[in-house]
This record gives structure tokens, sequence and C-alpha cells, in this order.
């Protein structure tokens, strides 16, 4: 046998007795093997040395050392010398030098040590760790945890069982290396990895290297899993509230109930308590919100505000929803609320509802509701100086009870039935209960290219009132005959735009409706109005809505559309619109205002996406017997890519109203308004945001915001003011800064909410 086989069969006697010389019952002996550093040794090492153990241990459990060299004792401890690795289920360890106790299962490390793990990697100097229980130390940590990017070091750490270590002198931040913009310093810093938690003790938290923040006491988790604890200060400053602090405390109450308790500040208002429960489940979900304020250092009032919604499905097709709001006060919002949109609110809703809707035969719809409904109504606090500025509180229904049925294809004929009960009750006007029922039949002639649908209904209503009214006493009535005929005609052809190809559609309406005069004057008014005059409109029978008031009408639309529509994705690129109403009788039925001018008959729109980042919307009504606008609606929006938006829009309403039969100027109260938003970068990770809603008719501002965005790869930074007209006579101004610490928690009041609702197309960067 030659020298070369002679070493080959050396080695693997030697890899045997390794592994299986309890087989052989020998003494302890030591394990040599030749000491050749290119050339990699692997030993497994089961728990057990029987070889029942050795076959029937989970691979998961056994323990694999590769080295360059491996030497040691049997039965007492091996030695891996070079670029040694040892495995032991899903925890990976390498090192210049590593050391195994086979019988405490501990093994000892060192030189440029990693421990790989599925959640994490750890690196350091000097470990020291018992592979069973996952307890020991290792000295200059380094730990990186994978599913956020979060990293940070410390003196020492310390392993205190499965997926948990704690660093002394710890440190945390999701910043790449060497551009630790922000992190937190820690005495003492426990990362359990299995909730993907960490809690740290005597904590300061540095941002540019300086000390922004310190607490005793900071409970946080580093991915999205919701957790009970401390949120970070909401800060924050408006002119009616002053200086803002607020210290939310959130409640993981269970997987889909939660908390938020936050005890809030305020140098002008004092102490309140702002409490926030959510809840969902399979069938339900709901929020309460409730706000109490005990003294207010300006009013010495307590006061307060209540918020709660929630649905629920009961099965087949039945359904529950109450929505209740209150304030204690009409300033509660206007000088407590940080949202800013709440402050403009008019009428808080209070309602309770039951809702049906399911199929009525093969080719059916049935739905009924019951709701009872009523607002509190909050008035503008100058209103007192003028009587026209007072907000006249809706009616409440106590209850209203509708049935809606549709059924279509009946011998070719589409049959529906609108009804309704309803209890109308205020504390100054008429009150009095309404019955409506209002059954159609409609004849849909339909084809390929085109429409004809000739329809007839009756529309009864009855009144049982708290007063006489004229000499119909308390139960007066109406029944209205509604005849209409609608029609269209769809052409389409393929046409090409430069070198992209488009279907253009033309598609001419003709809508007629006839409506006899009906006098309507004695009857009350619950809860009509009309309708603002819009494409949707004009092809309507009624330009009322509620069942109040029914119009007269002897009039056809014409309308004309043409759309230019992408073939492979059915976008509608454009879309243009006439329509002009021609009336062959007056009208006579009317309310004591309406909205826009009687003779407004023609309007005109454009809509779409002029190209893939340039939008547009314009409406224009005219009235053509005095050739004037009555109104114009028109906006722009410039949106190459996200994060960059420029919208610009013009709406104007000219004073012109009906009184009566007498057309009344009232050169006081027209209405132009420009408003003109943008996000846009303007330094690298720079973003401003702005926003201007101005009237030229008073020459002032109606709401203003201006501020901006820094985006940095591991926080992000706001800063916005904002200034919103509330009333008449009254103005509120609220600051918002947010230091959005990523993978940590977010610092001061948060902007986004007042950013998308005051900028069409914004976009929160990340």
């Amino acid at each position: 046998m030659n020298k070369q086989k002679r070493n080959t069969v050396r080695g693997l006697l030697v890899l045997m007795i390794c592994c299986v010389s309890p087989l052989l019952m020998a003494e302890s002996s030591i394990i040599r093997p030749r000491e050749k550093p290119a050339t990699l040794h692997k030993i497994v090492l089961p728990e057990e040395t029987s070889p029942e153990t050795i076959s029937e241990k989970p691979l998961h459990e056994q323990i694999t050392i590769e080295a360059n060299r491996v030497e040691g004792i049997y039965e007492q401890e091996m030695e891996a010398i070079g670029d040694a690795k040892l495995c032991h289920g899903d925890n990976t360890l390498t090192a210049d030098r590593m050391k195994y106790f086979k019988a405490t299962n501990e093994t000892e490390i060192t030189g440029n040590l990693r421990l790989d793990r599925t959640k994490d990697i750890i690196e350091g100097d000097y470990l020291k760790l018992n592979l069973d229980t996952e307890i020991g130390f290792l000295s200059e940590p380094r730990y990186t945890m994978k599913k956020n990017g979060g990293r940070g070091s410390g003196e020492k750490l310390f392993f205190e069982g499965k997926n948990q270590y704690r660093l002394t002198g710890g440190s945390y931040t999701t910043c790449p290396i060497n551009q630790e913009d922000w992190f937190i310093q820690a005495k003492d810093l426990k990362i359990d990895s299995t909730t993907e938690t960490g809690v740290a003790r005597n904590v300061s938290i540095h941002f540019k290297r300086i000390p922004i923040l310190y607490t005793p006491w900071l409970d946080f988790s580093y991915t999205d899993k919701r957790k009970t604890g401390f949120l970070a200060p909401v800060v924050g400053h408006t002119a009616r509230s002053g200086a803002d602090l607020a210290i939310p405390f959130y409640i993981n109450i269970a997987p889909n109930i939660d908390a938020t308790i936050a005890p809030r500040v305020m140098s002008k208002r004092g102490f309140m308590l702002s409490n926030e429960m959510r809840y969902i489940g399979h069938n339900v979900q709901g929020r309460l919100q409730s706000d109490v304020l005990p003294d207010d250092f300006d009013s010495h009032e307590t006061r307060y505000g209540v918020a709660f919604q929630h649905a629920q499905y009961f099965g087949h097709g039945w359904r529950g929803q109450f929505d209740y709001n209150r304030v204690s006060d009409n300033r509660f919002l206007r000088d407590l609320s940080n949202n800013l949109s709440q402050t403009s609110l008019t009428n808080l809703l209070q309602q309770a509802g039951l809702y049906y809707h399911g199929a009525l035969g093969h080719d059916g719809v049935l739905s009924f509701s019951a709701v009872a409904q009523q607002f509190q109504t909050l008035q503008d606090p100058f209103a007192a100086l003028n009587a026209d500025l007072l907000t006249i509180s809706p009616y409440k229904r106590l209850p209203q009870l509708t049935m809606n049925a549709v059924r279509r294809n009946v011998a070719g004929m589409d049959f529906s039935l609108d009804t309704s009960w309803t209890n109308f009750a205020h504390q100054t006007f008429t009150e009095g209960k309404r019955f409506t029922f209002f059954p159609t039949v409609s004849v849909p002639l339909r084809n390929s290219y085109g429409f004809l649908t000739p329809k007839f209904g009756l529309h009864y209503t009855n009144y049982d009132l708290s007063m006489d009214v004229g000499n119909k006493g308390n139960n007066p009535d109406r029944l209205v005959p509604i005849v209409s005929l609608d029609s269209g005609v769809i052409f389409d052809r393929n046409i090409n735009i430069g070198n992209t190809g488009y279907i253009q559609t033309l598609e001419p309406r003709a809508f007629y409706v006839y409506i006899p005069y009906v006098n309507q004057s004695f009857l009350p008014n619950f809860d009509s109005a009309e309708s603002d005059f819009s494409f949707a409109q004009i092809l309507t029978e009624n330009r009322f809505t509620g069942s109040d008031r029914i119009n007269d009408a002897n009039r056809i639309t014409l309308a004309l559309t043409s759309r230019l529509l992408e073939p492979s994705t059915g976008i509608e690129r454009l879309r243009v619109a006439v329509g002009q109403q021609f009336r062959f009788d007056d009208r006579r039925v009317i309310l004591n205002s309406q909205i826009t001018g009687s003779n407004v008959d023609f309007i005109a729109a454009l809509a779409g996406r002029l190209t893939r980042t340039i939008s547009t919307d314009v409406n224009v009504q005219i009235d053509e017997h005095a050739l004037e606008t009555e109104k114009i609606r028109a906006g722009i929006s410039y949106q190459p890519e996200p994060g960059k938006v420029f919208n610009l829009g013009y709406r104007y309403t000219r004073d012109v109203r009906d009184r009566g039969d007498i057309l009344i100027n009232q050169l006081d109260t027209a209405i132009k308004q420009v408003d003109t938003s943008i996000q846009w970068p303007f330094f690298a990770n720079w973003h401003t945001v702005a926003r201007v809603n101005y009237s030229l008719q008073d020459d002032r501002l109606l709401a203003g915001l201006a501020g901006f965005e820094y985006i940095s790869c591991c926080y992000k930074l706001r800063a916005v003011v904002q200034k919103l007209t509330t009333a008449t006579q009254n103005t509120t101004t609220a600051v918002f800064v947010q230091l959005e610490l990523n993978g940590l928690m977010n610092i001061g009041s948060n902007p986004l909410r007042v950013l998308q609702q005051s900028i069409p197309g914004y976009t929160s960067i990340y």
C-alpha cells in the first residue's frame, strides 16, 4: 500500500472513531488528524452514542463541526481550528477557533465570531454558549436584524434563552453603517426575536448626535406587530389651544381589539383625557372616541366630545349601523380638535339603522331600511350678530322606513317601486308624518349600438301634519304622473394620434320628460333642495332632492359625448361632453332659494388624462338667454411621478338667485376662488408642500398650508403650518412637526392626514 492510500485509510479511521467509538467500547483516546490547513474536516456529533440514537436523532438537533483542523478528547471536548463552523438546528456559528464540550453541550468560541440565526445575525469577539438552553454571553457584540435592517452594538451581550438576548450599554438604529443619523442608547436593552420587540431602560434618543429625548423605560416593536406600551409623545401648537403635548398609551387588548389612552396638556386650555377604542371581527367593526376636558382654563367649564361608529352584518342580507357624534358646545371642535378638517363641521350625525338587501325572484332586487336620525347643529360663534348666518337644524327622522323593489324583464318590461314612511320632528317648524308611494314601469329596448327606454310612473304623497295648511287641513296629499323617454346611440371608430391607436366614440343622447304642474306651495318642505346643475342632473326627471317637491317639466335634453379610449386597457384618456336643455313651458314649481339661476340650460365638460402626467376636469354652465356664464369648475393636475404633483383649480359662481319669480342681483355673494397646491422636491431629499385657497371676491385667504418634508434612508422630518377660516370672523392656525424614526417611533404631531386632504395626489414618499 503506497503512502497516499495509507493517509486516506488513516483519515477514514479517525472519522469512524469519532462517530462510532462507543461501539468499540474503547476508553478515552486522543483524536489528532494530520494537520492540513487546506483540508476541511467535518464531524457530526449526536447527543447519544448508541447505534439506535444515531439513526433516530432528528437532523435539526445534530451538531456538525467543520474546520481546517479538528482535535480533541473523546467524550470530553473537541477543538476546531481555522475557518471553524458549527451548525446546530437553524443556527450557524463561524469563527477562527472554537471548542465544544460534549458533557455540557457548551461551546467556547473566539476570533471573528458570527452567529447566523433565522431572524438575526450576531457578531463579536468571545462567546460562551450552552447549545441546549441558549444561555451564555458574548463580548464586544454587534447585531443585525434580518426583517427590518435594525442593528446595534453594546458592551456585552447575554443570551437568556431561545431568541432572547440582552445588551448592556446597548444601541439600536435602522440607519446604514457609518450613517447613524439617529440611534437609541440604553443602559440595558433586551431583544425578543420571537415577539419582535425590544425593552430598553435608561434610554436616550439621539438625532444627528444630539440627545433629543430621555425616558427611563422604552418598550417598542421593531416590526409592524402591535404591542402594549407608550407611544411617542405628540407635540403641536394651535392658536386656540396653545402649546399641545399628548403622551399616548397603546393597549393591545386582543388580536382584534385595541385602545389608546392619551393624556393631553394644552397651555391655554388645561388637561384633557382622550380615549380611542377600535374593534373588528368577522361580521362587526367599530370605533369609540371620547375626549374630556374637566376644567377649561378659558371658559371654566367641563367640555367633552364623543364619536361612536358601529357596523354589524347579521347575515342573509341584513346589517345594522350606529353612528353617534356629540360635543358639549358649539366651539368644542374649533377650540380643541387637532384635526382641522373637523373644525368646519356644522351638523354632527346621530343615527341608528337596520338595512336589508337581497334578491327578488330571478332578476330582481329588494331592499329595506329602518332609520332613526337626528343632528347636533353647531352654530357659528358670530351668528348671533346676524340672524341670516344662523344654521337651521335639519329635521329629525324618528323613524324613517323605506322599501325599494325592482323586477326586470317581466314580459319585456321593468317594474320598480319606491315607498317610504317618515316621522319628521323639529323644535321650530311644522312637524308631521309623510308617506310616499312611487311605482314605475319601463320598456327598455336595446341593441348593440343604441337604446330607447319609455318610462311611466305615479308619485303619490300623503301628509299627517301637526297644523293645518290653508284649506287643505292637516292631511294634504299629492298625485303626480311622471313620463320620460330616454334614447341614445353609440358610434365608434379606430383612430391614430401620433403612433398610438385609440377608439373614439360619439354618443348622442336625447332625454324627454313630461310632468304636469301640480300646486305644491301649501306643502311643507321637510327634506327637499334643488340639485346643482350638472350632467348627472340634466338627465334626471326631478331637479329636486327629497320627496316634498316634484318639478313640473315639459323639456327635452340633448347631449353629445365623445370619448377617447385605449383599446388594450379600456382607460378613458379624454371625455368631451355638451348638454342643452330646451323647455317648452316655464318652470312653476320652485323653492324659496335656488342654487342656480332658473335659465341655466347649457353645460359643457372636459375631463380625462390628456397625457401620462396631465389630467384635467372642467365644467362650465351657461345661461344662454342672458349670455352669461353661471358656473365654472375647472382643475388641472400635473403628476409626473409619485412625490411630484401640481394642482391648479378655479371656481366661479355668478351671483344670481331666484326669489319666487323675481330675479335679485346680490353682488356681494358671488364666488370667485383660486385653489392651488403642490408637492415637489426642490433639493436632494427635500420636498416642499403648499396649498393656497384664495377668495378673489373677498380678497382673503380661505385656507393656506406651507411646509417641507425631508426624506432620508432611516428617518423623515415633516414641518407644516396650516391656516383655515373656520367661521365668519374666525380663523385658526396649527403647526405640525413630526420626526419619524423608521422602525422605532414617530415623534410629534402627524401632518399626513392634513396633507392628503389639502393636496390632491399627495404621496407619502418612503
